[in-house]
């Protein structure tokens, strides 16, 4: 308990070397907590907040001991493993094998051809979220970054009705912005910190889809390196947030098809190892029989390969029809 109490009464400007204009300056580009900065490396905390190196070491160091960022043993780590929850998507099958839901804390990735589901999982768990816990839920908003065109209020006032939620209220609880460019998609992750400080109540972060504009703007072989090295720097700040704040992360992945494999089913996603390892989660969907969707866990840290079947309805999802 103390630990938490000294991580709530400190402040940036408690850091050595950090002013007033200092923090107001880290906190405008999303870095306003101890944890933003204890998890930065020198350098690039220097660059942001344009001091020297040396006090950008000083500052890091003493934010990592502030927040007693050091080993302990595994019953404490089991103890904050703890305060994790799961979000409830409406499919049985589906909340299975993901463990119970979509975790909070972790990344959820879902890769698939066009029309085999992501979407929608989205626009159910945007929901969802909005439950009590008891029913699933986390009791809280969401922020929705859409990079492909692809939210449609319509279909949150259908899934809230049919949850029995108040569909007006509902969509007041989802702040969305469209990202127009991979920079803009940056931005917008870094202003989630913003709403956070502010008060608002998220537990559930969707970026649809997380690779459609770095596809778009880095095209080549000459310009691959820079591509997924941009990339993996947007994931970590969405781990950061997740992590910080104990909410959840669901991003959509584009796919591309092998022309190497063949035999089998030659979908591949993009984004290569870097989305990979960031994902906690990793769920392939692809289209079944009788309009079913089909998912089957590829990678998790503690979940077994399986899959599952389930159906998109004017309710939103549901085990079968």
């Amino acid at each position: 308990m103390a630990k938490d109490k000294d991580k709530k009464e400190m402040k940036l400007t408690d850091l050595p070397g950090i002013g007033q204009t200092t923090a107001s300056k880290l906190e405008s580009v999303g870095y306003g907590d101890l944890m933003s900065i204890a998890v930065m490396t020198p350098n690039d905390l220097s660059t942001v907040a344009d001091i020297t190196g040396a006090s950008a070491r000083k500052a890091i160091a003493a934010a990592r001991k502030m927040l007693h960022l050091e080993f302990e043993d595994a019953t404490e780590y089991l103890k904050k493993r703890e305060e994790i929850f799961k979000i409830s998507t409406g499919s049985k099958n589906l909340n299975a094998l993901l463990g119970g839901g979509i975790e909070t804390r972790a990344i959820t990735e879902t890769f698939g051809a066009y029309g085999t589901g992501k979407s929608q999982i989205a626009h159910v768990i945007a929901v969802t979220t909005q439950l009590p816990k008891e029913k699933g839920g986390a009791n809280a908003k969401v922020v929705w970054i859409d990079t492909e065109g692809t939210f449609r209020p319509e279909r949150i006032k259908q899934i809230s009705q049919a949850q029995g939620l108040d569909p007006m209220k509902t969509l007041k609880n989802i702040f969305v912005a469209r990202a127009f460019n991979s920079d803009h998609q940056i931005l917008l992750v870094e202003k989630v910190n913003d709403l956070i400080r502010r008060g608002e109540p998220i537990r559930l972060l969707i970026v649809d889809s997380i690779t459609a504009h770095f596809r778009a703007e880095f095209t080549g072989r000459g310009m691959l390196a820079d591509r997924q090295q941009r990339i993996n720097k947007h994931l970590h700040s969405l781990m950061r947030i997740a992590e910080a704040n104990n909410l959840a992360i669901y991003i959509t992945n584009q796919v591309m098809a092998r022309p190497d494999v063949l035999f089998g089913d030659p979908t591949q996603a993009i984004g290569g190892h870097i989305v990979g390892h960031a994902s906690t989660y990793r769920i392939y969907l692809r289209r079944g029989r009788k309009d079913s969707r089909v998912a089957k866990m590829i990678d998790s840290p503690n979940l077994p390969e399986a899959e599952c079947i389930f159906f998109i309805t004017a309710d939103g999802l549901q085990d079968e029809i």
